[in-house]
């Protein structure tokens, strides 16, 4: 018996050193050849802008016109800026809204590999943009970035017009740590492992006492929400959604669950989210034209 354990533990350790290397390999955003083609489509040209928060850089693009209503949008866990770029060169969108979207901090430009596993100082990245740019924003977060965008609706829900929750990783019951998760954790391997997938695995390590925190204050949401799930989502369940729903007591969201979509949407199905924003931007212009 301690002969087979030993050998399975040899050949997990094996495992995960060769995914490993192949994840050296790997790189999450888009190359700058494919965001001119993408941006070669709209008649904006993006910015590119940092701004120290909490004692480090945050790397952002906005792109628009800065008298039009804003949206930011905050990627997954790992990912970058560029990852919703299906989205925000929408031709018809972008005649509508302005676009902001940022390395969340510990990826890309936003200190990589440099893990911030604090919810409500993710959350503070964005509400600094906001502020740094002079707006308020519907937001948008895809799987980590979900729960993000809700921390940020409760701790700032002046400077949030709506969110959407796109495959958003929110219930803390789901949330388990994984048996390979910890010896990175502890750094016995993080040394092999690409920064963005170390900065990963810490955030995701703490998200369910994060979650657990965050649990008793979704009440405070009174916003126009959009929650977006996939059926076939192997990475974040489909549970999830249901959590978010019975959780906004104090606002009625708007669920798109497609049973046979996988995690991925930013990327296989934008159009649900380019759906989901003019919803919302719709709900906030009636709102407006009631207060005049």
């Amino acid at each position: 018996m301690i002969t087979v354990l030993k050998w399975i533990s040899i050949i997990g350790i094996i495992a995960i050193l060769l995914i490993a290397v192949l994840l050296q390999f790997v790189d999450f955003s888009a190359s700058q050849e494919e965001i001119d083609l993408y941006f070669s489509k709209i008649e904006y040209e993006p910015e590119f802008k940092s701004i120290e928060v909490d004692g480090r850089e945050i790397f952002y693009m906005t792109v628009g016109d800065t008298t039009k209503p804003a949206v930011l949008f905050v990627h997954g866990s790992p990912g970058s800026w560029s990852d919703y770029r299906i989205v925000f060169t929408d031709q018809e969108l972008i005649k509508k809204f302005r676009f902001i979207s940022l390395d969340r901090p510990g990826f890309g430009k936003s200190g990589v590999g440099v893990p911030e596993r604090s919810l409500s100082k993710q959350a503070n990245a964005i509400i600094e943009i906001l502020k740094s740019e002079q707006t308020s924003a519907i937001l948008s977060g895809h799987s980590y970035g979900g729960p993000v965008v809700v921390r940020a609706a409760i701790d700032n829900p002046n400077l949030v017009d709506g969110i959407i929750i796109v495959a958003g990783s929110v219930d803390p019951e789901l949330e388990k740590t994984k048996w390979y998760q910890l010896p990175v954790h502890y750094k016995i391997l993080s040394w092999i492992l690409p920064k963005n997938i170390y900065a990963t695995n810490e955030e995701i390590i703490a998200l369910k006492d994060e979650l657990n925190d965050l649990s008793s204050e979704w009440d405070k949401i009174t916003q126009p929400v959009s929650i977006i799930q996939g059926g076939k989502d192997i990475l974040v369940p489909a549970e999830n959604a249901d959590y978010a729903q019975k959780m906004l007591i104090n606002t009625t969201p708007k669920m798109v669950l497609i049973p046979e979509m996988n995690h991925f949407i930013p990327w296989s199905n934008p159009e649900l989210i380019v759906m989901e924003i003019t919803r919302i931007g719709k709900i906030l212009e009636q709102q407006e034209s009631l207060k005049n």
